[in-house]
């Protein structure tokens, strides 16, 4: 089974660190969420208190991770680029060509850290500036190799549907969009 850990910090964005693990969870995807905190409790960019599922100080390798996301919000996205040990695993899971994604302002970490360098990839806009060496799409969300950049908060689903495409195939992703009235949402049915 494929395995996914989530980066939270101070300040990201709901519903673009809740629903991709409620869409992974659904779709059988064992995914972690892990606080940066220090604390395994989270405040969000609108103050709603999240408790993680771990610490980073607990885990001694992200070597078992399938894909690590990020999400965006402010001042998330900044948090998350000043964490040390995030950044470390980023460039480590990139390193072996594994799966990375960001969403919203999230890119601007994966650009600082030129992880972007040569690639398409979306953001939210005004964040473009920040993906050093990217070819900025503003589509909904783009995948480039092993890296998959969302745009906001309203891209969240396509972006989270396409996550678990990774992972499990189309006919799966298909069905858990009808059962949670997506392709409704999308006038596919």
């Amino acid at each position: 089974m494929a395995k996914v850990y989530e980066f939270l910090a101070n300040g990201f964005e709901e519903i673009e660190g809740l629903a991709p693990v409620d869409i992974l969870r659904r779709g059988g995807i064992e995914i972690k969420t892990v606080s940066v905190t220090g604390s395994e409790f989270v405040e969000t960019s609108h103050h709603v208190t999240v408790k993680a599922d771990l610490k980073f100080e607990d885990i001694s390798s992200f070597d078992d991770a399938d894909m690590l996301l990020l999400p965006g919000g402010m001042p998330g996205a900044t948090n998350l680029l000043a964490h040390e040990g995030v950044c470390r695993a980023l460039r480590e899971q990139n390193n072996k060509g594994k799966r990375i994604g960001a969403i919203c302002a999230a890119p601007m970490v994966l650009g600082s850290l030129g992880l972007l360098h040569g690639r398409k990839a979306t953001c939210y806009p005004g964040f473009e500036k920040y993906m050093k060496g990217a070819e900025y799409t503003h589509d909904l969300f783009t995948t480039d190799g092993n890296i998959i950049t969302g745009e906001g908060p309203a891209a969240t689903l396509p972006y989270a549907y396409k996550v678990l495409s990774f992972f499990v195939d189309e006919d799966k992703v298909r069905q858990l969009q009808r059962d949670m009235m997506y392709l409704h949402l999308t006038g596919e049915e």
